[in-house]
């Protein structure tokens, strides 16, 4: 603050330090500041600055990469930080503010994004021109200078880094890859969100596919390769499912056939003696996922009718609850036991 500039005696302990030396037209009239001591301080040479619209750093020098995220929300959101409110509460004292900090309505998106959940293949916060902010469809928002307005008909629930609320990997990766047209950038992204355990292959390949963006070749391949990414992941946690949780080895990746009939179809993980089979569950939601499951569910009923338990499994179980389905196939096996010997199937490599 600038001790020039008189300002009310309302609290501010409510607020982050950042939020003390970036704030809008509407908190500084609230605390005694007029449009004229705004327009003066700002003043080629004054101790302030706007940063955008509406918004103003108060503090002469660049804006830091906290400064300018936080300036980048109050001008988007629909109620940008919580005001002090008249204490409700029995005791509590004067001006204690109502409820936490906050940004109604808005979070950052895109590769700003990326970069706060700490993607490598993303570019530093310093070395963007631009930060990409989401807010709800009907909003009145136009991009102006560093910010560029994101609109869904559908706001998903923010993660909050070190208080900026930030669009969840998924949503932030559709929101990026957007505007990315270099395949090998496009696949560096999406790679990675797998491969550092950001999020399941089929939660990106759902916000590309509601984003419409999988009518981009060069998209489609990345995907491509985010699946094939996703699928070695998931079948290295199911191989340490089995050896962590002392799980009897089973036959890896076979086909089962009826003796001198029909294909069965493919499995993961096979115990002949106990007649379980296992199979990973790695589909991606796109057009085809209708007709997709409607083979996994026949192949599981003609299995089963014939005898064999069919456990299904899906990398994002493995990752968040390994040994809760280590239980599961455990007690599947256990069962065998008390079940009517199930029929005959030939076991072929796959």
């Amino acid at each position: 603050m600038n001790h020039n500039t008189p300002l009310s005696p309302r609290p501010l302990r409510h607020l982050s330090d950042v939020q003390q030396r970036v704030m809008t037209t509407a908190h500084l009239r609230a605390r005694g500041v007029s449009t004229a001591d705004i327009n003066t301080q700002c003043r080629p040479g004054g101790s302030w600055q706007q940063l955008l619209p509406g918004v103003f750093l108060l503090r002469p020098g660049p804006a830091t990469i906290e400064e300018r995220l936080h300036a980048v929300l109050m001008y988007a959101a629909r109620s940008p930080v919580t005001e002090p409110a008249v204490p409700t509460q029995p005791g509590a004292g004067a001006g204690e503010p109502a409820a936490p900090q906050g940004y109604d309505d808005a979070m950052i998106t895109g590769l700003a994004a990326l970069a706060l959940h700490r993607f490598a293949s993303a570019p530093p916060l310093l070395s963007l021109d631009r930060v990409d902010v989401l807010v709800p469809r009907l909003r009145r928002l136009r991009s102006t200078g560093c910010v560029r307005i994101v609109r869904t008909p559908g706001m998903p629930e923010p993660v909050r880094i070190s208080g900026v609320p930030v669009a969840p990997v998924p949503r932030a990766l559709a929101d990026a890859v957007a505007d990315i047209t270099d395949a090998g950038v496009v696949r560096r992204l999406l790679t990675e969100a797998v491969r550092g355990n950001h999020c399941e292959p089929a939660a990106v390949v759902r916000e590309l596919t509601n984003a419409r963006l999988l009518s981009r070749p060069h998209v489609v391949d990345a995907v491509d390769s985010l699946l094939a990414e996703g699928r070695a992941i998931a079948e290295d946690r199911l191989y340490r499912l089995v050896t962590e949780h002392g799980l009897p080895d089973p036959v890896w990746n076979v086909d089962l056939r009826l003796p001198g009939g029909p294909l069965l179809g493919g499995l993961d993980a096979y115990w002949p003696d106990h007649a379980v089979a296992l199979e990973l569950d790695t589909r991606a939601p796109r057009q085809d996922d209708d007709a997709m499951w409607s083979e996994y569910a026949r192949k599981r009923e003609h299995l089963e009718r014939l005898g064999i338990t069919v456990v299904h499994v899906t990398p994002k179980k493995l990752r968040d609850s390994m040994e809760q389905q280590a239980t599961v196939v455990r007690t599947a096996l256990m069962a065998s036991g008390d079940r009517d010997p199930a029929a005959y199937v030939v076991v072929l490599p796959r």
